[in-house]
């Protein structure tokens, strides 16, 4: 097999590594939620009140997953749920700011385990890993 050959395969192992290394980060630094929950919380952050398939569509997370996120969030405080006021059978996701804080909190800890990604390579090697993952993540886009 060459190495072209197991691309998915080494993009799954390392992704999975990835987000378990940067989960057991967190928790051990006595942050309360888990990479995919900070995802979350930053996008409300940057915008609050936005409706679930909304998040789930930027963050890449099927319905049924979203689901439980928000409700791991919204039992932990750290998000709200309100009718929206212009469709009220819509529902809008709203950050607490309890939320806020504990985003702040992940923050610096996502800061550090970027920077140990970074680690061992050249300034020039991570510039064209970003710029693979970037295309990749456009050309993946959606599908």
């Amino acid at each position: 097999m060459s190495s072209d050959d197991k691309l998915i395969f080494l993009l799954t192992i390392v992704q999975q590594g990835v987000k378990n290394y940067a989960n057991k980060a967190l928790l051990a630094a006595g942050v309360r939620i888990t990479l995919a929950q900070s995802g979350v919380l930053f996008l409300l952050e940057q915008q609050d009140r936005r409706m679930m398939s909304e998040i789930g569509r930027i963050l890449g997370i099927e319905n049924s997953a979203m689901t439980g996120l928000i409700d791991r969030l919204e039992k932990a405080g750290f998000v709200t749920r309100i009718a929206d006021p212009e469709d009220r059978r819509a529902l809008l996701i709203c950050v607490t700011p309890a939320g806020l804080e504990e985003a702040e909190k992940a923050k610096l800890i996502i800061r550090g385990v970027n920077n140990e990604i970074k680690s061992g390579f050249s300034e020039h090697q991570v510039d064209v890993f970003s710029r693979v993952l970037d295309g990749l993540s456009k050309k993946f886009k959606g599908i």
